[in-house]
């Protein structure tokens, strides 16, 4: 690390866990080292179960560490006072807050409860900060909406921009993106790198998307069953960490798509040729259809294999020796799944 990155949050030898009924406690995860710097968006990754909400917890102050040092500004979390960690961060967990008559705008004001007096008034500062945090998640004329009446989508972003109203170092948040079409979860993951790029919070969120966090984020931490690791997107990719991120015989990691795709039993072969963008949707409808694409040209008369040419807005086939034109990928899809 160079002398101008700042650590923020620092986990070092960390084992998380919570009570159970007998007094003892249940481990769930150990020897947790990982860290963010200032600046950085870094994404939580990891199945169902394996920990993320409770190492997110744990660094929030909500729950004690089992034991390692978990550090926030190089101060042990523990020891900051209610008071002073609201002012050095803000969380936003995945419970859906349902409060009769409570407006977006009451909602969002709230973050700025750790600036305010006894009373909560908010002065004429606190109105401009809540405002642009409306603004910043895309929620400017919902104002004076109550949160029961506003999609869970909405509502998310509401709570999105609580965070931003509380102006901390650092924002924790828990699955962010859960209730969000595919356009705001991109949305949302842009707004939070903005913030952490331009406004230098250190920003860490638990997602399933893969696919935005591959594309936002500066780290990843992956949770596996045995350990966590952490990384650019690209050296996890590389590597071959989110190759055993889910044990699924049917799913597997592609690291040429940046993604995870079903395993497709493949009998059939076929070339594909052409240019452009349609060549690339193309390939990715024969693959989807359960045909291994490849580079060699095929022999034509084989029974198994087929000669695909690309030449938009029309499709080309030649197979077993025939020769058969399509007009749209919907159809030449169909003629390939009737061979099968």
């Amino acid at each position: 690390m160079s002398q101008l990155e700042e650590m923020i949050i620092e986990l070092t030898n960390v084992s998380i866990g919570y009570k159970v009924k007998s007094g003892s406690h249940k481990v769930v995860k150990q020897d947790i080292s990982v860290f963010a710097l200032k600046g950085e968006l870094v994404a939580l990754i990891g199945g169902n179960g394996v920990g993320k909400s409770t190492l997110l917890r744990t660094i929030a102050g909500f729950q004690l560490p089992l034991s390692g040092d978990a550090r926030i500004k190089g101060r042990n979390v523990n020891a900051y006072r209610e008071n002073e960690l609201a002012l050095t961060m803000s969380f936003v967990s995945t419970e859906i807050i349902r409060v009769p008559n409570l407006t977006v705008f009451d909602l969002v004001s709230l973050g700025r409860y750790p600036y305010t007096n006894w009373f909560g008034k908010l002065m004429d500062e606190d109105r401009q900060i809540v405002d642009e945090a409306i603004r910043a998640v895309g929620l400017q004329g919902y104002e004076n909406r109550a949160v029961n009446y506003i999609s869970d989508g909405e509502r998310q972003k509401a709570m999105i921009a609580r965070t931003l109203a509380q102006d901390t170092d650092v924002i924790v948040l828990d699955e962010p993106t859960a209730f969000l079409d595919l356009s705001n979860k991109y949305e949302i993951v842009h707004i939070l790198h903005q913030l952490a790029r331009e406004k230098e919070k250190t920003v860490l969120f638990s997602t399933h998307d893969l696919t935005t966090a591959i594309a936002e984020s500066d780290r990843i931490w992956l949770m596996q069953d045995h350990s966590v690791e952490q990384g650019a997107p690209e050296d996890l990719i590389l590597n071959g960490s989110f190759s055993s991120l889910f044990k699924n015989d049917q799913l597997y990691f592609d690291p040429e798509k940046g993604d995870f795709r079903i395993r497709k039993h493949v009998t059939r072969k076929a070339t594909v040729t052409g240019n452009g963008i349609a060549l690339e949707w193309t390939i990715k409808a024969v693959e989807r259809n359960g045909y291994e694409v490849i580079d060699n040209q095929i022999d034509n008369n084989s029974t198994n294999s087929m000669l695909i040419h690309v030449n938009y807005p029309k499709w080309e086939v030649i197979d077993n020796g025939n020769q058969v034109k399509f007009d749209s990928l919907l159809t030449l899809c169909r003629y390939m799944n009737r061979l099968f």
